[in-house]
């Protein structure tokens, strides 16, 4: 009796032990977890103060995980006429000054192309020719050109659901979107765009590069309105076009961008992709590269897809539809509160609110490619801007007439 009686004992004890054992591994995962959140956020907020801003800018694929794209053997030669800026500028109204928007908008770097030629190259606040800035949302215009050339190739059609090319997008707010309303940022999905709020959805997006997955992430954003009827930047939606693009071709994004565009291109450097912690890559803003090479990206656009050879390396008429808006709610200088921007919208390229057949990449705190094609002109800007959550808006519309008043002067 007494035997059976702590046989149960030793057995109810054990049962015990190896709940509480397993409740503290439980809790211990979670706790980590939640560490591992925490610190990213942390990183995350302090990565853009003014005293730090800079060096990080040029050293995010050093701090986080990045895959390198070599470039090729053959370089596009660009060649100088070196020429004075204009002394001003018409924004809001008033009469600045080039000089000190240079300045304000905390320039890292300035390159100004005109016919082929360098007319200005400069470099600010410890940025040097070959320092490798991140991209920022200016990497969203690349992805569209690796779409180009997937459509090109019968591999993608823009009608299509996203979610025949990557099914993990049929668990949410994706499902049934089509590849072109994700182009034209018209998914109608959900999204808190503001990088100052620690808890909107892009600040849990950029987190995941350290704590877990961009797909995942993405894949169960929930929508809010009905696709192709309202643009509202999101940048999820570019992190479906990489999605889509690696189920389509069956390849790495860093490899189909090497393929398709870094190794055509003529680049001098290399670039970097910055990825999560299972490698897959931040196809919304993750790429790093030299100031000269985003202009050579600006001048494939100039020249309506060619390459320095002449060689078509995307389709001209993929180019003119990537910054050509086709419906009301994308064109520019609409009148829509909502949206908050007077900029129009084409697949993944901006056109300015007062267009003059000029279009441009935009990323958060300062980068820029702008393509004016009637002037032969093309602008790449890099910068630090850390007052972006604040003014970045009014910011990029007095850039843009800057640059414009440079491309009007030359």
């Amino acid at each position: 009796m007494v035997e059976d009686f702590m046989r149960i004992f030793w057995r109810w004890m054990l049962r015990v032990v190896l709940l509480l054992v397993a409740v503290a591994l439980v809790g211990g995962f979670i706790f980590r977890q939640k560490i591992r959140e925490l610190h990213a956020v942390y990183t995350y907020a302090n990565a853009f103060k003014p005293d730090v801003i800079d060096e990080n800018f040029r050293s995010l694929y050093k701090l986080y995980p990045a895959v390198r794209v070599e470039h090729g053997p053959e370089v596009s030669e660009l060649q100088r006429a070196e020429g004075p800026l204009p002394e001003t500028y018409v924004s809001a109204g008033e009469t600045r000054q080039v000089a000190d928007w240079i300045e304000r908008t905390q320039t890292t770097g300035l390159l100004v192309v005109k016919d082929g030629k360098i007319v200005h190259e400069e470099y600010r606040r410890g940025n040097n020719a070959g320092t490798q800035s991140i991209a920022m949302s200016v990497s969203k215009s690349t992805v569209s050109f690796l779409v180009g050339n997937a459509v090109a190739d019968g591999l993608i059609r823009l009608q299509d659901p996203v979610d025949k090319y990557a099914p993990l997008l049929a668990e949410g707010g994706y499902k049934g979107v089509t590849v072109k309303n994700v182009l034209q940022m018209s998914s109608g999905i959900g999204f808190n765009e503001d990088y100052g709020d620690l808890n909107s959805d892009i600040v849990r997006y950029i987190i995941q590069i350290l704590t877990g997955s961009v797909n995942d992430f993405t894949a169960h954003l929930r929508n809010e309105r009905p696709q192709g009827t309202f643009n509202r930047y999101v940048s999820a939606d570019t992190q479906v076009l990489g999605m889509v693009l690696e189920g389509a071709t069956g390849k790495p994004l860093p490899d189909y961008f090497k393929e398709r565009l870094w190794s055509r291109l003529g680049p001098e450097a290399d670039a970097y992709w910055l990825v999560d912690q299972k490698k897959e890559t931040l196809a919304a803003g993750g790429l790093n590269a030299v100031l000269r090479d985003y202009a050579r990206f600006g001048l494939l656009y100039l020249n309506e897809g060619r390459n320095w050879k002449g060689e078509q390396i995307v389709p001209a008429e993929w180019v003119r539809a990537s910054v050509t808006p086709d419906a009301a709610y994308l064109m520019p200088g609409r009148e829509d509160p909502a949206a908050g921007i007077p900029f129009g919208y084409g697949y993944q390229w901006w056109i300015p609110g007062k267009p003059q057949g000029d279009f441009a990449a935009i990323g958060i705190y300062g980068q820029f490619i702008y393509v004016n094609p009637a002037r032969k002109v093309v602008i790449a800007k890099t910068s630090a801007y850390a007052d972006y959550n604040n003014s970045g808006g009014a910011m990029e519309y007095e850039t843009i007439d800057a640059f414009q008043a440079i491309a009007n002067a030359l």
